[in-house]
């Protein structure tokens, strides 16, 4: 198993975790606005609780979006930084993917993740967990207006997404879910187990090919699109 540290910022919820011979040691706190201030110490206390040495990293993991498009740029910032001054790779992993890896979903369910994008949009996508535990897509990642989200089948719903968009949302499941928990965000934790192999495969990236995942290039609505809405 890698030595790698990851980080999420893409959302609310800031965390940092460090993998090791399969071991999880992770921190998070919802702290809107204070990822800046907090993803550093947040690794340099999984860090030292482990033991371990920056130099002992194999590889920086990262949520590489969608999100808070301030966050999805600092923790890609932060992991290309490490990952430059360590000579490591990065491997980049979807924030929505993150979001479902934590969902209680059997095999066979298919979980929606969602992240409130706001000026009335939601982040989606579909996925299923696999007989080894981590989760798969089964759908492009998409960001649109919930009351427009094509939605085939959905076992299991989380993420900011669902608190912000529940009666459009609920309006365009074609059944009702077994689960819906609103209150998820992506966490470190999950993007460690999601990377770990994906780096035994060979797919971790030089870190100045980490880049950021939108979705969209608009950060706000002009007034005349506001009032359309």
């Amino acid at each position: 198993m890698p030595t790698l540290i990851a980080i999420e910022t893409s959302t609310e919820s800031c965390s940092a975790a460090l993998l090791r011979d399969g071991t999880l040691i992770e921190r998070s706190e919802l702290a809107p606005r204070r990822h800046a201030e907090l993803i550093l110490p947040m690794i340099e206390s999984v860090l030292a609780e482990a033991g371990v040495s920056r130099r002992q990293l194999d590889a920086i993991a990262v949520g590489r979006g969608p999100g808070a498009f301030t966050g999805v740029r600092l923790g890609v910032s932060v992991a290309q930084g490490l990952a430059l001054g360590l000579d490591i790779p990065v491997v980049p992993v979807s924030s929505l993917a993150a979001l479902a890896q934590d969902a209680p979903a059997s095999v066979d369910e298919t979980i929606l993740a969602l992240i409130d994008a706001r000026m009335g949009e939601i982040y989606a996508g579909s996925f299923r967990r696999r007989a080894d535990g981590l989760v798969e897509a089964i759908s492009d990642e998409s960001v649109g207006l919930a009351s427009e989200l094509v939605v085939p089948r959905a076992d299991c719903i989380v993420g900011s997404g669902w608190i912000a968009y529940a009666d459009a949302l609920a309006a365009r499941l074609p059944a009702a879910p077994r689960l819906v928990d609103g209150a998820r965000y992506p966490q470190a934790r999950a993007i460690a187990r999601l990377a770990a192999p994906q780096f035994a495969a060979g797919n971790g990236v030089a870190p100045e090919q980490a880049l950021p995942v939108y979705l969209r290039d608009k950060v706000a609505l002009t007034l005349k699109e506001q009032r359309a809405r």
